[in-house]
This record gives structure tokens, sequence and C-alpha cells, in this order.
């Protein structure tokens, strides 16, 4: 990362009065890592007040136990937060891609995000959009050591576990920047805390999901599709995705669940050649929004009064379509 890239981010800071930072809807490691590395970053260079909100659930217990390790760092956002003049700083997110808290912006903008590129980031202030790279973490790694600043085993450990879950631990997605800082992170953190974040108690329901989600899945050829039905969370559909995935003679993971007014669909991969973000433009279609790699992919589409099971099954149909494959032919219970 160059000196000028840090000095302009560092310039459109120090002019802020008030900065908000904003993770996607429902942050993940990788987001809430991010979020508050951005921000113990800005506190170096400025002495305007420094938020982070979100907009959305915090459901999976190993984030909330990674939020509480961080002394919760993150507030619900109101309207009162976005009035400005505030400076919004987006991480791991872009504004209209779906899972963005906010799709206009007053007075300048910050994006730094990994994922595939939105045009309407254009409009913002500063733009660090790298799509190549495997999660959020990694650049603010880079913004890190270009800067010449250590950041403490907190601010480390979320990084670390920003850049482990959403690469599986460098088994996904990771490209040689993400290795790198993973290496520069691992002497930094703080080991027994990350520990204790990975492997959080869950509360029963969540292996009642798991007991439903092994009934409900449908098996055509290497293709696993699954509904959940009505979802406590929406990373529930990722979480199963990514559990399924393992399944032996299963190269894609179709995963569906419905949350408030969207139905979710998570998409996972292991085919030598990808096309998980293809994928779920192919199961919203002009419909709902949709991004991710070539391993991981997501989106959401408005239920807009529909039943999320019918609509599910469209989907699902929409997919197999895609790959040719007969759902008549071809489906199988996995029990």
């Amino acid at each position: 990362m160059s000196t000028e890239k840090l000095d302009a981010l560092q310039t459109i800071t120090t002019r802020a009065e008030r900065i908000l930072i904003l993770p996607h809807n429902d942050p993940d490691p990788d987001a809430i890592g991010s979020a508050v590395a951005l921000r113990y970053l800005m506190a170096n260079w400025t002495k305007a007040q420094i938020t982070i909100g979100y907009r959305g659930l915090i459901g999976p217990a190993e984030n909330k136990a990674l939020v509480s390790y961080l002394d919760t760092p993150l507030q619900r956002l109101s309207r009162a937060d976005i009035a400005p003049p505030v400076t919004i700083a987006l991480v791991d997110t872009q504004p209209a891609s779906g899972n963005s808290p906010v799709k206009q912006f007053g007075g300048e903008t910050i994006v730094i995000d990994h994922h595939p590129w939105h045009a309407d980031s254009a409009r913002a202030g500063y733009v660090d959009v790298r799509p190549e790279i495997g999660s959020t973490s990694t650049i603010l790694v880079e913004y890190f050591r270009t800067a010449g600043i250590d950041p403490p085993p907190s601010i480390a450990t979320a990084l670390f576990y920003g850049i482990k879950s959403d690469t599986m631990g460098l088994g996904r997605s990771a490209t040689p920047a993400d290795i790198e800082a993973y290496a520069f992170l691992v002497p930094r953190i703080d080991s027994q805390s990350l520990f204790e974040i990975e492997r959080a108690q869950v509360a029963p329901a969540y292996f009642l999901s798991l007991v439903d989600a092994v009934r409900g899945a449908r098996i055509y050829r290497d293709v696993l599709i699954v509904y959940l039905g009505w979802m406590k969370y929406p990373d529930l559909a990722a979480e199963i995705a990514d559990w399924f995935l393992r399944l032996k003679g299963i190269q894609w993971v179709i995963c569906l669940g419905a949350y408030k007014d969207n139905l979710y669909v998570a998409i996972r991969s292991r085919h030598p050649a990808g096309g998980a973000g293809r994928l779920a433009q192919v199961a919203v279609g002009s419909e709902g929004t949709a991004g991710g790699h070539s391993r991981m992919a997501g989106g959401q589409i408005l239920l807009k009064g529909r039943g999320p099971e019918k609509l599910a099954y469209q989907v699902g149909l929409a997919i197999l379509a895609d790959f040719k494959i007969d759902p008549e032919e071809t489906q199988r219970a996995l029990l």
C-alpha cells in the first residue's frame, strides 16, 4: 500500500467533525474487526468523535463473543447518527450493495471493502475497494503497517479472526496479502481470548436448526440445497452452508432461509472453477441484491408478502436450471 493512499485517508479524516463507521448489516467478524481497527487508526489522526454503528443483528454466538471481548464498541444505528455534519466510513460493504445500512450520504464518504465493485462507490471521497483480497481485515492490516502503528492485542485479535473467518483459515479465497497479514498478526493476538471466542457456547435452538437442516437437505448430483424456514438471525444460512460444504461428494451448497422481510441465500463452493458470486446473481435475479467471490457468496430477496417457502423453491429451481440439472431425476434426501 502506498503512503499517498494512506495520506489521502488521513486528510479526509482530519477534516471531519464527526465520524460514523458503518460495517454491513448483521456484521460478521471481518466487518467487526475492520470497523474497530479503522476507529483505532483514525483516533491517532483526529480529535473528532468516532462511533461505530450497525443496523441489523449480531446473531452467531462467536460474533457476540467477539463484540463482548472488544467491550461492545458497536451501537445500534439511529437517524440522529447519520444526520450531517458527519463523515461516514463504510467498511466491508459499499453503497447500494444490498447489505449496506445507508443508501445515500451527506458530506464526505469513505469506502473500504473487499467485495466486488459497486458503481455507487465512485461517489465517495475516499475509496479502497479490492475484490481480489480475501478479507477487508487484510486491507486494514496494510494501513497499520504503512502508518507504522502497531495494533494492540485486542485489535490484532479482531483482525486476525476477521481474516481467519472470511478465508476459513486461509483455505478459501486467500491471497498472498491475506497470508502476509495473517503472519504479521500471529505474534500480536490474544490467543486465549480467541480460543474462547471461537468456541462460544450456543443455545439449544442452534442444534435443533442443524437437525432440521439435515432432515430438509436435498442433493442433486453434487449440489446440496436446503431451506431453513424462518431463522433466528440471518447469518444462520451462511453458518449452515459452511457446515454442509464438508459433506463428501458435494461441490455446491445453497442454503436459504427467511428473516423478517427477506429471503436470504448463502452459497458455498469447493468447485475448482468457483463461480459462487455469479450463481448468487442467478439466485436473486432482478428481484434482489447479491455479491460475493468465487467460493462464497450471498444475497437477499424482499418477500413482499410472499410465502418464503414457495420463493425458496423457485430460487432452487432457477439454480438447478443454471446447472442443467433435472430435479425430478436426481433429487435425493441426505437421510
